[in-house]
């Protein structure tokens, strides 16, 4: 038969046993948290999930040796400048900061034929957004182009009136970036191999593949790691 008295003092051994030990560090205590922000192109639209460019980014930084959370991402396809910044409102991030954030919009204002006017307001206060949830540091955000899917075979036929347009597009998400001290990185050229290079479109025949996705992170990954591992 068990003895009594040792049932009563078993809960205060379990506590003496424990007392004076450091607690196990969290796993994630030291790891970069990342937020995108975009439309399809951070979604990843047609791809798997693993092939989207911010979780393709996040398995890099991994492998190269900096721990990452799995990306939070707000992106949607269709979104606008708008839309994003609405997206952003209605996810209530107040307080949090992020230790990197990734900004990726517009070619939903060019599809949808709205001015660059608009989207020269909108962007910069996304861009001012994004700064203010990398906790004020702008060394922890970059800008990356929007892709031109005049090169797909979608946007095949427009193919000069699309590019035209996504460059004017470019040049003021560019320059606004450039005024903030921003990085800015233009994957714009790697989308024009789509129509030379059938593979690096979805299958919709209209959005990156995951190959594409994987040039973009090959082209930014050694500035991103920079980013992550400066003091």
């Amino acid at each position: 038969m068990i003895d009594l008295r040792i049932l009563l003092l078993l809960p205060f051994l379990l506590l003496l046993s424990c007392k004076g030990k450091d607690p196990a560090p969290s796993e994630t205590e030291n790891a970069v948290s990342y937020l995108a922000l975009g439309d399809s192109y951070t979604i990843g639209e047609s791809v798997a999930e693993a092939e989207r460019f911010p979780v393709i980014l996040a398995n890099e930084l991994e492998e190269a040796g900096v721990e990452v959370m799995g990306p939070k991402i707000i992106a949607q396809t269709g979104w606008t400048t708008g839309d994003l910044l609405a997206a952003i409102e209605a996810a209530e991030l107040a307080g949090q900061e992020f230790d990197l954030v990734s900004l990726l919009i517009g070619v939903n204002n060019q599809y949808q034929g709205r001015s660059l006017e608009e989207y020269e307001a909108e962007f910069r206060l996304l861009l001012n957004k994004s700064i203010e949830l990398a906790g004020g540091e702008k060394e922890n955000v970059f800008v990356v182009s929007i892709p031109d899917y005049g090169y797909t075979p979608f946007g095949e036929a427009r193919q000069e009136t699309i590019s035209e347009q996504i460059d004017s597009f470019n040049t003021i998400n560019k320059e606004i970036a450039a005024e903030e001290g921003i990085r800015y990185f233009n994957i714009t050229p790697i989308s024009r191999q789509g129509l030379e290079q059938p593979a690096l479109v979805a299958d919709d025949g209209l959005h990156p593949s995951g190959a594409m996705y994987q040039l973009w992170i090959d082209l930014i990954l050694d500035e991103v790691l920079m980013m992550v591992q400066e003091p």
